[in-house]
């Protein structure tokens, strides 16, 4: 990134001296105030490196639900201080944005406007510098995942399964991508194009089941299973060895049986912590995986040509439906906004607007849960009420990004100018 590129050394110097300065104040708020500014994670996170240290399991500490990896990352913050962690995640943060705009520049971009769509949807965005200089991990899977997209795009295959497999290892939502990266490669493989046009099997449902399965399952497509799976499978080996069951139940298996009834932006919590006593929790928690699975996969279908919008589109279907969603799990899809803002084609009014509900949304919501965690009020109803509205102008943003998104890519229409 050196060289001709002053305004991206400017953004990324200007991100860099907002998140330190978030980090030094927040030694400020951590001792003189009642509400801490690091996250509660963090702590969580050095209490595991520390375990980790002293050649003991980081599933002693209680409430740890990640991959050992995280831990053995943060050793540092025993040894050196525990300031190491916040300056590791941040140092994501801007690896991230360096990984959009080199993703960016690809998808044909000038310098200019790959600068100016990294520092406003990301360097100079004030959710991703708190989540980072608050502790959370979220950049590592960020900066993965920007760099399993792009190196798809690019053609380098085994490149993107390892990092794809590492992304998938510190967080399992981006297992999520498998279908529409899958659809994405099937088109690169000798025979893509010819498969299928078998006419005895055009009108038969087995047919067409088949020339999908071959189209799908060309060589790159094997290829990046192949690594991904190399990749996941000596992981977890690895830490199974060291850690034993324990080790899956809470790095994984938690994280899909998991119902979390305390508030948070789903519309699920309320009903999960009506029912939470009941026969039917388990039930009703697997059961809100289905408008996910079915949105998912039409998604995929519809959008995986352009493998960047359909990822995002992904993350923030998965997450605005999830049973679980925090602020932190924004940053899941806001790391993918940078790449896809130059292809969608609507008036700055329309931007300013659907901006300014996202953030109302969120405010209609902090305000009854702050009277909720901080003065006792049972305000359970207000929260749910919120969240449900905060769905609903989720989907409303999703809805109008997808009408006045230009489908043909960049990418697409440089190749057909050459």
């Amino acid at each position: 990134m050196a060289g001709g590129r002053p305004g991206l050394r400017a953004a990324l110097g200007a991100g860099l001296l907002a998140r330190l300065s978030l980090v030094l104040y927040g030694l400020y708020q951590d001792a003189v105030m009642r509400v801490r500014y690091t996250d509660v994670d963090y702590r969580v996170f050095t209490d595991a490196a520390r375990l980790v240290t002293q050649g003991r399991s980081p599933y002693r500490r209680a409430t740890f639900r990640y991959t050992p990896l995280l831990a053995w990352l943060l050793t540092p913050n025993v040894h050196l201080g525990e300031l190491f962690g916040k300056l590791l995640f941040v140092a994501g943060d801007l690896a991230a944005a360096g990984v959009a705009y080199r993703a960016l520049r690809r998808r044909g971009a000038s310098p200019g406007r790959a600068c100016g769509c990294c520092a406003a949807a990301w360097l100079l965005n004030p959710l991703p510098m708190a989540v980072s200089s608050r502790g959370n991990a979220e950049a590592l899977v960020a900066v993965l995942v920007l760099a399993a997209l792009h190196l798809v795009e690019a053609g380098s295959v085994g490149r993107a399964a390892l990092c794809y497999g590492l992304a998938v290892h510190l967080k399992i939502y981006p297992l999520t991508y498998a279908l529409p990266i899958a659809l994405r490669l099937q088109g690169s493989g000798e025979g893509a194009a010819g498969a299928g046009r078998d006419g005895t099997a055009e009108f038969t449902l087995v047919g067409g089941i088949w020339r999908r399965v071959v189209r799908v399952l060309n060589r790159n497509v094997l290829l990046f299973g192949a690594v991904v799976g190399s990749v996941l499978a000596a992981l977890t080996v690895l830490f199974y060895h060291l850690y034993g069951w324990e080790f899956l139940e809470h790095a994984y298996l938690y994280h899909l049986t998991r119902r979390d009834i305390r508030h948070n932006f789903s519309p699920y919590f309320y009903m999960l912590y009506l029912t939470a006593e009941s026969k039917w929790s388990f039930a009703l928690g697997l059961a809100a995986f289905l408008p996910q699975l079915l949105l998912l996969l039409v998604v995929s279908v519809a959008f995986y040509k352009d493998l960047f919008f359909c990822c995002f589109l992904h993350t923030a279907i998965f997450v605005s439906f999830n049973k679980v969603c925090t602020s932190q799990y924004f940053i899941w899809y806001l790391c993918l906004l940078p790449i896809i803002i130059p292809n969608i084609k609507m008036s700055w009014r329309r931007g300013v607007l659907l901006l300014f509900l996202w953030f109302a949304g969120q405010g209609l919501w902090l305000a009854p849960a702050y009277l909720l965690e901080f003065k006792g009020y049972n305000t359970f109803v207000f929260i749910w009420s919120a969240g449900l509205l905060f769905l609903f102008i989720n989907s409303f943003i999703l809805v109008q990004i997808i009408s006045h998104y230009q489908q043909e890519t960049q990418v697409a229409r440089k190749v057909k100018e050459q």
